[in-house]
């Protein structure tokens, strides 16, 4: 299973300061050698970590494959257009939100997402969208033409019992199942670490995991390259 490393927080990190350290992409660099199979990262509107120019850069030097998170704006759609990033995935986004609260919406806002993705698609851009584990926003997903789907975890990673995580997990591998059957690229994320990702590793159809706040504070201990190494060999 390929693991998507997120580096938001390393921007965190650094706009805590406004300075320009830690750098995100020598975090990039540094991921990609203790085996990242990609880069996340996520461009906000209030550009709370990620910059733009973190993203040109990341563009020019990421040497496995880069993922950018945004919004389904116009603006965003320019920027994306610009740099040309491997994947985009489109997500919800609130403004005083801590992180993604959950999935994106695809039924109800069809015919807005159907439009972004097909303008990202003509820049020659694959387009996910990140969405809860269910049924009919996997099955609108394909109808709007997406790519790929990034299942969100974050139910079964948060689950208070274990009844629920079970629950959770179950309809975790559903959706999986469910995007397989419409040929649909199958990703996964949202608040998985070292303690509870393994479960999540052992779908075969899921094809990646993106983690990111996990790897980030383990390497405050650790260091990145151990973090990332780490985390990789959990995937195995």
């Amino acid at each position: 299973m390929k693991l998507g490393v997120n580096i938001d927080h390393i921007a965190t990190l650094r706009q805590a300061r406004k300075g320009a350290e830690p750098d995100p992409v020598h975090a990039a660099v540094l991921c990609e050698l203790a085996g990242a199979d990609g880069i996340t990262v996520h461009l906000r509107a209030d550009r709370r970590h990620i910059q733009g120019r973190d993203v040109e850069l990341l563009k020019k030097t990421v040497a496995t494959r880069l993922n950018i998170e945004m919004a389904a704006t116009s603006e965003m759609v320019e920027i994306a257009a610009g740099v040309q990033p491997w994947q985009v995935t489109l997500v919800p986004e609130r403004p005083n939100e801590v992180t993604t609260e959950g999935g994106l919406d695809v039924i109800l806002n069809s015919a807005h997402i159907a439009q972004t993705v097909s303008r990202l698609s003509a820049h020659n851009v694959r387009v996910s969208l990140f969405v809860d584990p269910s049924m009919d926003n996997i099955r609108a997903a394909h109808k709007v033409g997406a790519q790929a789907v990034e299942i969100n975890t974050n139910a079964y990673a948060t689950a208070r019992s274990e009844a629920d995580r079970v629950h959770a997990l179950r309809a975790v591998d559903e959706a999986a199942k469910m995007a397989h059957k419409l040929d649909l690229g199958i990703l996964a994320g949202h608040a998985l670490n070292y303690r509870n990702v393994e479960p999540i590793a052992g779908m075969g159809l899921i094809e990646e995991l993106n983690i990111g706040h996990a790897i980030v504070a383990r390497a405050v201990f650790v260091g990145i390259e151990r973090a990332v190494a780490e985390m990789k060999a959990l995937l195995k």
